[in-house]
């Protein structure tokens, strides 16, 4: 499973794909390090899913591992309602829907799938302000670009950042090594 994708990756690879070699080179590095407080309280706020006490409800899954070999990816969802078939995935604070965050969800959505899940439904909720955000489940045009997200970063190579986007840049965590 060495040549699997992190479903949680999806999201930075998308912002920036420098930013998933950068991160991979402060893995085994003390976080404190090098994250921000966004970083920092987006980790204390997923706590209660990854450590399944979210919720006591036996027909919510929490933080599942989840894995789709037809697209070569692996990671774990948030909350999957089995009686619903609603997918959730859990953002700190969501003031704009981006592309990463709906890639991360079609993969989990995949996965689940090919597990034998029946997902009806995608959402993304919003901690902070508590905000509860309908995701339409993928069509075909949408599913394309997925998988040509899944297949850039499948042949990705890190190389020296192009910066094409300086206000994603301000706010990346890794900023100051790319000057």
């Amino acid at each position: 499973m060495d040549d699997y994708i992190q479903i949680s990756k999806i999201n930075d690879f998308v912002f920036c794909p420098y930013s998933v070699y950068l991160h991979s080179v402060y893995e085994d590095f003390d976080q404190k390090l090098y994250h921000r407080t966004p970083q920092t309280v987006g980790k204390i706020k997923h706590e209660p899913v990854e450590n399944k006490t979210y919720t006591t409800s036996a027909h919510i899954l929490q933080a599942i591992e989840v894995s789709s070999e037809k697209y070569g990816i692996l990671g774990k969802i948030d909350t999957f309602n089995l009686k619903t078939g609603e997918l959730v995935e859990r953002k700190t604070k969501i003031k704009k829907i981006f592309d990463g965050y709906k890639f991360q969800l079609y993969a989990q959505m995949f996965s689940l799938q090919e597990m034998g899940y029946k997902v009806k439904s995608l959402a993304l909720q919003s901690l902070l302000d508590n905000k509860h955000y309908v995701i339409i489940l993928p069509n075909q045009k949408e599913t394309e670009k997925f998988k040509k997200i899944i297949k850039r970063m499948h042949i990705y190579k890190p190389k020296i950042p192009n910066r094409k986007n300086t206000k994603k840049c301000e706010q990346c965590i890794y900023r100051e090594l790319c000057h």
